[in-house]
């Protein structure tokens, strides 16, 4: 098929054509794909046959056209006048420019040209969510799941103030961050690393945090990836085989994979990408359902979308979609071919003019019109011919890179008080993932895609579940970062040793090491790698639980730590009498090692919690553990179908009464805490009508943001040593699950302190959404109200009635 057959290619939203007014579902309900598919085989063909056209699925993702304009809602009218005034004097050329990237001598992840005679200075979008990517004099950040396993809104704002810092000196524009989905429905899905929970409230008040930060420095964020992006196996086209579709009703995606785009959109996120997979069988990028219905109608959102790398598979359908720029080439689909389907009417001039308002106003509003570093200045595209130095990293954010590192870990055992060692005279040190990686060079293999640590046999034995070849600081892929240094574990461990005159053995490599009987502590640092590109082959490796168990039955106080880029099932070793420790340490950047050492010696007390659930096994996670493969008479055409609703995590396992090892929220500390005092009480003169009324803001309905109920608590250090606290508050909404994360707060309280905590539930944090009525319902009953340590363990209940 020739490229101007493609540029007309009708969307698979589209059936036959896109009308020419807005289009929005009543009930919008997905039936399943095996209907829609008995329906397209119905003429002529067994059920049983293997689909070859996708013209089978047409209709499954409802159409919404035409593309909203942005209108300036809110904080965006000045740069909106801005933009319209800006574009008003481009030629079409020139506004069809500002839609695609160009190559360029940069290691930018993509370039929007600059134009000269209207002072517009271009666009550099660059890697990624957790640090600037592909250059040196740069930050290695604790990565997305740390910031999860934080649970601290104000650190997670300190670290995208200090990411913004160094994209803001290299020249970049909009980094390419933070990630919410992946959401983390897939347990083995390759990228949940760069995302902060796989509950939606957690992760999207992060997000929100990470939006502020990093766009208070002039900064644009591009939140991704939008939407039910769930698995790397078949996300992108391959031979003859289409991305996997993400077959998702309109409850589940609004009160799942919605809600946090819904926060970042609140939070004034200038760019929004979309994905690389099918949404009821429409491709992301030209989904008009989720881009014009969702994003720009519901949720009001203001600022431009940007595909996917790669991410486009059509011309006018994507234009007419929603799609404002893609990446990281206008062509083959648009470029001199969008011009050519304006000039033949197949798009209006009014859609392009609205791409370029969308984008420029973008440029205003983050103030890059104004003394913003040259374009791309600190990316060289090669770092062995000279280039500027540009210096990014700064002094002043060691500690917040330090204790975005220290929160990163959470402590899930704890016996016989192993922890924190006691002046030890001899420490014997195990496992792969303790040492440094052997090469780190612009040279080395993996050195921006976070693949440092993948030993020559992970690389050639297919996907590994381990990184033998040395500690995990991120995982691989476009999320990674560039560390100027790296603290490792035995690293650490050597400088405390010679502080404390500790002697310390050390074997990073065997499988069964012999031990010496005289040693304090046994570490044994092991980790699960995740990556881009690929989904992980299995929640835990038969080497590391034997090398676990092998140092156990020789030491009688094992310390076990893993850097784990997602859930680690810890089963074949918890029990074993003689560990006495476990450590998720998560991926916490390059001060790994000298945060696990503060930890181990007490100069640092955990307070890190679980983002997701740990089962005792695999098949707690039923159909979710793994992601779809094309299969059937889908071998062309892989379906995910989400049919277990909003039942993930830890809603699931309340549902099916699974007990987890360790559940969401869990997470130990070196003192005690006490909750006492619940106090529930309804905002007076607040509206509790059913629906929202009021008009559409950034985020949808101005008043699902209205503050309905206040929820109060204390918390007590009952313990001998000062520590933080996660308070966490979960909600009983009727008609749904068991409870929801609906707050949480981090008090760092000193022994004997008391603190109170407050929560404001707002209208959306009690509302179900209405897939007849398509708005949020705020429904009269009894709402249960808990506060506690974690998901399971929620000493504190009321009940709020409406």
């Amino acid at each position: 098929m020739n490229v101007s057959s493609l540029l007309y290619t009708i969307p698979s939203d589209v059936y036959p054509s896109p009308p020419a007014y807005p289009v929005v579902s009543n009930i919008y309900t997905m039936l399943s794909t095996f209907l829609y598919v008995l329906a397209g085989l119905a003429v002529g063909g067994s059920s049983q046959s293997i689909i070859r056209e996708d013209t089978a699925f047409y209709g499954q993702s409802p159409p919404v056209y035409p593309s909203p304009n942005g209108t300036g809602l809110g904080d965006w009218a000045d740069s909106y006048a801005k933009a319209r005034a800006l574009v008003a004097q481009m030629t079409l050329e020139e506004k069809v420019n500002l839609t695609g990237g160009i190559e360029a001598d940069s290691s930018c992840s993509g370039i929007i040209p600059a134009i000269d005679r209207l002072n517009f200075t271009g666009l550099c979008l660059s890697d990624a969510g957790n640090g600037v990517r592909t250059t040196n004099f740069a930050s290695s950040w604790a990565s997305g799941i740390s910031v999860g396993a934080s649970w601290n809104r104000e650190l997670a704002y300190q670290r995208a103030v200090g990411m913004a810092g160094e994209f803001r000196a290299k020249g970049v524009h909009i980094a390419l961050g933070p990630v919410v989905g992946p959401l983390g429905r897939i347990t083995t899905s390759g990228r949940n690393w760069e995302g902060f929970s796989n509950d939606p409230y957690l992760c999207g008040a992060l997000a929100s945090d990470t939006v502020r930060g990093i766009q208070s420095v002039g900064v644009a964020t591009s939140t991704k990836h939008f939407i039910a992006n769930e698995q790397e196996t078949n996300r992108n086209p391959e031979k003859n085989i289409t991305a996997v579709s993400s077959n998702i009703d309109d409850k589940t995606i609004h009160e799942l994979y919605l809600w946090p785009f819904q926060d970042a959109v609140k939070a004034g996120t200038a760019n929004i990408m979309c994905s690389y997979n099918r949404i009821n069988n429409s491709y992301g990028c030209a989904n008009s359902k989720t881009q014009n219905g969702l994003l720009k109608t519901e949720l009001g959102f203001q600022g431009f979308v940007v595909s996917d790398w790669g991410a486009q598979h059509a011309g006018v359908a994507t234009a007419l979609a929603g799609l404002d720029m893609v990446m990281p080439s206008a062509q083959p689909f648009w470029g001199s071919n969008l011009t050519q389907a304006v000039n033949n009417g197949s798009v209006p001039e009014s859609r392009v003019d609205d791409m370029a308002i969308r984008i420029i106003a973008s440029w205003y509003k983050l103030g890059q019109d104004k003394e913003f570093p040259t374009i791309g200045q600190g990316m060289p595209y090669d770092l062995a011919k000279p280039h500027q130095r540009v210096i990014a990293k700064s002094a002043s954010s060691k500690q917040i890179l330090l204790q975005g590192a220290v929160e990163s870990h959470v402590l899930l055992k704890n016996t016989n008080n192993a922890l924190p060692l006691k002046s030890p005279k001899l420490i014997s040190l195990f496992g792969y993932s303790a040492k440094s990686f052997d090469i780190y060079t612009p040279w080395g293999g993996g050195w921006n895609g976070g693949q440092e640590s993948l030993a020559p046999a992970d690389l050639s034995n297919g996907h590994s579940q381990i990184a033998a070849n040395g500690t995990l600081i991120s995982g691989g892929g476009s999320g990674a970062n560039m560390p100027a240094y790296v603290s490792s574990p035995a690293e650490a461990l050597s400088l405390r040793a010679y502080e404390d005159d500790t002697n310390l053995w050390w074997d990073f490599h065997s499988g069964n090491p012999q031990v010496d009987q005289s040693s304090d502590a046994c570490i044994v640092v092991g980790n699960a790698f995740a990556s881009e590109g690929w989904d992980r082959t299995g929640l835990h490796d038969d080497f590391t639980d034997a090398l676990i168990t092998n140092v156990a039955s020789q030491c009688n106080n094992t310390i076990v730590v893993f850097h784990n880029a997602g859930v680690r099932l810890v089963d074949q070793f918890i029990d074993h009498p003689n560990v006495t420790a476990l450590i998720f340490a998560h991926l916490p950047g390059q001060d790994s090692g000298r945060a696990l050492t503060s930890i181990l010696y007490g100069d640092a007390n955990p307070s890190g919690k679980l983002p997701y659930s740990i089962p005792r096994n695999e098949s707690d996670f039923g159909p979710l553990q793994n992601e779809t493969h094309p299969d059937g008479i889908f071998e062309l055409f892989p379906q995910s179908d989400f049919s277990e609703g909003v039942y993930i995590d830890y809603r699931a396992f309340d549902a099916k009464n699974i007990t987890p090892r360790y559940e969401f929220g869990f997470g130990l500390s070196y003192t005690t805490f006490e909750f006492s005092g619940l106090q529930v009480s309804a905002i007076e003169g607040t509206d509790t009508s059913a629906y929202p009324s009021k008009p559409i803001v950034e985020g949808g309905h101005e008043d699902l943001w209205d503050n309905l109920v206040k929820v109060s608590a204390t918390v007590t250090n009952t313990g001998s040593v000062a520590g933080a606290e996660v308070a966490q508050l979960y909600v009983g909404i009727p008609n749904g699950p068991v409870k929801q994360l609906r707050g949480f707060s981090k008090p760092v309280l000193q022994p004997g302190e008391s603190a109170v905590v407050e929560f404001e539930l707002t209208r959306r944090d009690l509302s179900t959404w209405d897939v007849v009525a398509q708005n949020w319902l705020l429904q009269e009953g009894d709402y249960g109200i808990f506060v506690g340590s974690s998901s399971r363990s929620l000493p504190l209940t009321g009940t709020l009635t409406i």
